[in-house]
Formats: C-alpha cells, structure tokens, sequence
C-alpha cells in the first residue's frame, strides 16, 4: 500500500556536489555522493537528485539504473533517446559489469563465493526487502580485498549478478556479515561503526552506445 504523501519521510539535503568522471554526446558517467537520490522522491521536499541535477543542462535527461540513496559510486545516465535504448538493453541482457565495494563486520574466511538467495520486498517493513524461497533469483559474488583483524571487518569486492532492491545489503547480511553503517538490515552496533553505509560502486564497464566500444571506469571508495 503507498502512503500519503504526508508520510513520506524528508530526506536530509546534500551538500555535495556531483563529479563528472566522462561527458559524451550520448550519455555521462559520474561519481554520486552519498546520501543524494539517483531520480527526485514522490515527497516534493526530495526532488534533489541526480537526475534533478542533471537536467539543468540536459532537460530531457533519463535514469536507466540507480544506486540507493545512501550508496555512493559510479553511475551511467543516458542523455538522448537512441542512448537510453541502447542501454536498457544492456542492463537488461545482464552485459553491464558492475563491482562495488563494500565493508562488513566480521572476517569472511573465504578468499571468494557466491550468493545465491532468492529475495521479494518485505511489505511488512518497506522499504526493505527479504530473504524468501518463493523470491525473485538473486545472484551475488563476492571477493575479499583485505581482512582487519584488529577491527574485525572485511574489505569485499561484491559483483550482482542480478540487480534486486537492496541485494549486496541483504545478501552481506544473510551470510552473517552485514556492511557497515547500514541502518536497514545491521543491527544497531553495526551501524555506529561508520558515518555512512561503506558501500560504494566501484567498477562500471558498458558498451559505447554509439561506437560499440567497451567502456570502463573505476572510483576509488572513499572510506
């Protein structure tokens, strides 16, 4: 059921800027900051947001993938219609390569893996989701970059596979290791552990929508 508008929760504003990593033609990538939506909210006190930003310049502008609102990284927009088509299709066809990064409580003992646990959203506490049999295929794999043992957190590098609400959160999670700063699935002493929720898109490769050339780009996590 949608709440009322009134229900809405106003987010806090974003100070932070947006950093231009390649403006083409037909579309842009850039570094979103945390805690700044990728499209405006339905309450009209959050419409700042990527997409909001962006059509300043381009008024037509469209988002083809998102990053939560309190995740930060990489990002492609489409800036044309024939780019926004193109796109798609990639996403969709599962051919776009995205790594983030992210930190989790706890030492993973294995060097890589894979999880694959079937998730829907929880309608009983929106806007998370849950792990459920009957769920959508949710596919991701992870490697580990460093292990803290003093602290008792692991560096991962997470690659979805596919692409659910909320999958790294709640996979990571799932396993026993949720990230940290992650106020919807860690629990409370987790999340006071960082400022923010340390996950961040890292790595994002794609097809030139108009030379058909693999693109790459990489950002360094800030945390």
């Amino acid at each position: 059921m949608t709440k009322p508008i009134d229900q809405l929760t106003v987010l806090p504003p974003c100070d932070e800027s947006l950093e231009i990593v390649r403006e083409a033609s037909s579309f842009v990538v850039l570094n979103k900051p945390p805690r700044l939506l990728t499209v405006p909210g339905r309450h009209p006190a959050n419409r700042d947001s990527v997409i909001e930003r962006l059509r300043v310049e381009h008024p037509q502008v469209h988002a083809v993938h998102r990053l939560d609102f309190d995740t930060s990284g990489l990002l492609v927009v489409p800036l044309t219609k024939a780019s926004l088509s193109h796109l798609s299709r990639q996403f969709q066809a599962r051919s776009v390569e995205k790594v983030y990064t992210a930190v989790v409580q706890g030492i993973v003992k294995e060097d890589e893996g894979e999880i694959n646990l079937a998730m829907a959203p929880d309608p009983e506490a929106r806007p998370r989701s849950k792990i459920t049999e009957d769920g959508k295929p949710a596919l991701t794999r992870f490697r580990v970059l460093a292990r803290d043992e003093q602290r008792g957190t692991t560096r991962l590098a997470l690659h979805p596979v596919t692409g659910r609400s909320h999958q790294l959160r709640l996979h990571c999670q799932a396993i026993g290791h949720p990230i940290l700063g992650c106020e919807f699935y860690a629990p409370a002493e987790v999340v006071a552990m960082a400022p923010r929720l340390l996950l961040h898109a890292s790595s994002l490769a794609f097809e030139d929508p108009e030379t058909g050339e693999t693109l790459t780009f990489s950002s360094l996590a800030p945390f």
